[in-house]
């Protein structure tokens, strides 16, 4: 798992077999000191209440899958929960 935060949605007007009904959000991993890394992704949102702006943990391929309701939907990122607060001690956000 990863943390990653909601920057965006994406508009589909057709979608694959199993992804029906399924919201889909662009999100920025995020590094221990919660600062972007890395590229922008396209995550299905598995809990159905992740927004812009929000603080997520996010899984990626296999498990992705595992997390939708159709467990064969074709994803390969999906949001699997949403952070309430995050407690970093100085020693882990500074270590490489």
């Amino acid at each position: 798992m990863q943390l990653a935060r909601v920057i965006g949605t994406v508009v589909a007007t057709v979608k694959a077999p199993g992804l029906e009904g399924v919201k889909l959000l662009v999100i920025q991993p995020l590094d221990r000191g919660l600062r972007p890394s890395g590229s922008q992704l396209v995550a299905a949102d598995a809990v159905h209440m992740a927004g812009p702006g929000e603080l997520v943990y996010f899984v990626a391929a296999r498990e992705a899958a595992q997390a939708m309701p159709d467990p064969f939907a074709p994803v390969d990122h999906a949001i699997v929960g949403i952070v309430d607060a995050v407690s970093i001690s100085p020693a882990a956000r500074d270590a490489p």
